[in-house]
């Protein structure tokens, strides 16, 4: 098995050819159904959707004019969310598999019924010659040989699906969503589907949405394939401190070492916004912040052309950063007493997680916080911080996450905390003035770490440094911050813990990514 690359020594340098390409991701302000849980007829669902598309069409002028050979548009951005099994059906259609047929939906309008919305997306696709990716809601009848278990009550599965097509309008690649988050219009697929697609201009892409990028699978197995080019449909409500949109989708890039093209909704009322254009070397991407206005974004970056890597490229580094630094010599460190007998831990809830923390309340300094065996280490030295106004911790936390959501972690992070209580650190903080120069490491028990430096206005930073040792050490170094610190965080996934897990509390039904809560009833 090809070892996944987890972490970069260096940024200076890509490693792949001069070869690039133009990509562009759209922010969408959605046009929702304002009574998506009362069925429609095909013909008013149509009306909406094209409401939706009609944005698309001029969005992706804009891109054609601009040289973008590939555009991506968000998860729910033509037919919204929050819809009932039934009350979606006027929105979906029967998509063909292309690994089973080949179909122009634009130049062969005719051999479907019901694919109005393949056969525009189709025709944008070719009227402005570029790749498009875009979400849609999918409709497969469950074949004759299908057992009655594994078929829907209702005989057909209903699927979020990613569709892609060529530059000519070719429907190249669909992917049905593998993990679903509370999404009850929706069918978890029979089997796991790893899907990707091949363009002219930069090799191949794979196709993950939303929740599937906190999981093992299919996106860190696209990654131990070889593909080092996600698209990323999504509509991602943020959860500070540790999951904003592109936070983590800037970590994943990293700690990966691939392309994620990251298309969101924009919706400030559900808190999401927050899409990217993410190589290992570089970000561009768009974060509204409040006094934002409430409107799409089209991102445009030219890119370097990530090649599969080889098996003698995935081997990992085995050098460590050095035990000195401008914050703690080696002789001073080694003089000095335990950090966790200096500073006493307290718990406190972040991200749901009980979170062990130590306050960072020195002008420098080496400390160390541990949730049981698991222990985060961290040498600093403020360059700009009054203590009157902000105060900072160190967390830790190894354990399973359990709201919204089941799956395994280890973490280490700096957070601003929210107010001068230690009882506040952890919770949500959007804006910061305090920066340090810092080195961050722990030592994990997964090869799975995504990094992220996430500063004041919803900026994401580029670490310095980042280096995987042997034993899984894992260390991230980074000065000279643009802006005050919101969050330090190496966020290990223990994939391997998540077997036998259910991923979702199904006491709540919300749609992907936390869009809207509505509780269950319970007849009696």
């Amino acid at each position: 098995m090809l070892p996944f690359v987890l972490l970069l020594v260096c940024f200076g340098v890509t490693d792949s050819t001069e070869r690039t390409y133009v990509a562009a991701v759209y922010e969408h302000r959605i046009i929702l159904n304002p009574e998506p849980r009362v069925p429609v007829s095909r013909a008013e669902a149509l009306i909406h959707m094209q409401k939706n598309l009609d944005i698309y069409e001029k969005q992706a002028a804009k891109a054609a004019q601009q040289g973008v050979q590939i555009l991506v548009f968000p998860e729910d951005g033509i037919h919204g969310f929050n819809f009932t099994r039934s009350s979606i059906f006027g929105y979906l259609e029967t998509i063909p598999d292309p690994q089973q047929e080949s179909w122009n939906p634009c130049t062969e309008p005719g051999r479907y019924n019901n694919t109005e919305v393949l056969q525009r997306l189709s025709c944008m696709a070719r009227r402005y010659n570029l790749y498009l990716v875009a979400n849609m809601p999918d409709l497969q009848p469950c074949p004759l040989g299908t057992a009655p278990s594994s078929c829907p009550p209702d005989g057909r599965w209903q699927f979020n699906t990613n569709v892609a097509f060529s530059s000519d309008g070719q429907l190249v690649a669909r992917y049905h969503k593998q993990n679903l988050y509370f999404e009850e219009s929706f069918d978890t697929p029979p089997k796991l589907e790893v899907i990707t697609f091949d363009t002219p201009f930069a090799g191949k892409f794979g196709l993950i949405i939303c929740f599937d990028i906190l999981f093992h699978d299919p996106a860190v197995t696209l990654v131990k394939m070889g593909v080092r080019q996600l698209i990323f449909p999504t509509a991602w409500m943020n959860e500070l401190p540790l999951l904003d949109s592109i936070q983590f989708h800037r970590a994943f890039s990293l700690g990966a070492n691939v392309t994620v093209l990251s298309a969101n909704l924009r919706n400030d009322h559900l808190i999401m916004t927050g899409s990217g254009i993410f190589t290992p070397f570089s970000a561009t991407s768009h974060h509204a912040v409040n006094e934002d206005l409430e409107e799409g974004r089209l991102l445009v970056a030219e890119i370097p052309v990530l090649d599969p890597l080889e098996v003698k490229e995935a081997v990992e580094s085995t050098s460590t950063l050095p035990t000195e630094s401008a914050y703690c010599t080696q002789e001073s460190c080694a003089d000095s007493p335990s950090p966790a007998s200096v500073y006493p831990t307290f718990t406190a809830s972040m991200m749901h997680d009980p979170f062990k923390f130590v306050l960072i309340n020195e002008a420098e300094g080496d400390l160390k916080v541990c949730d049981g065996a698991f222990c985060c280490h961290l040498q600093y030295k403020w360059t700009a911080h009054d203590q009157q106004k902000e105060l900072y911790a160190l967390g830790a936390f190894a354990g399973t996450h359990t709201v919204n959501g089941r799956y395994a972690l280890q973490v280490c992070a700096v957070v601003r905390c929210a107010g001068l209580e230690a009882s506040s650190c952890g919770q949500q903080v959007k804006e910061a003035e305090s920066k340090m120069d810092f080195l961050l490491e722990a030592t994990f028990q997964t090869d799975y770490v995504y990094p992220s430096v996430l500063v004041n206005r919803m900026l994401v930073e580029q670490p310095e440094k980042l280096e995987k040792a042997a034993g899984g050490k894992v260390a991230m170094k980074h000065s000279n911050l643009s802006g005050g610190l919101i969050t330090a965080c190496l966020y290990g996934r223990m994939y391997h813990l998540d077997n036998g897990m259910s991923h979702l509390d199904n006491g709540i039904i919300i749609t992907c990514c936390g869009i809207i809560f509505i509780l269950k009833l319970i007849s009696e």
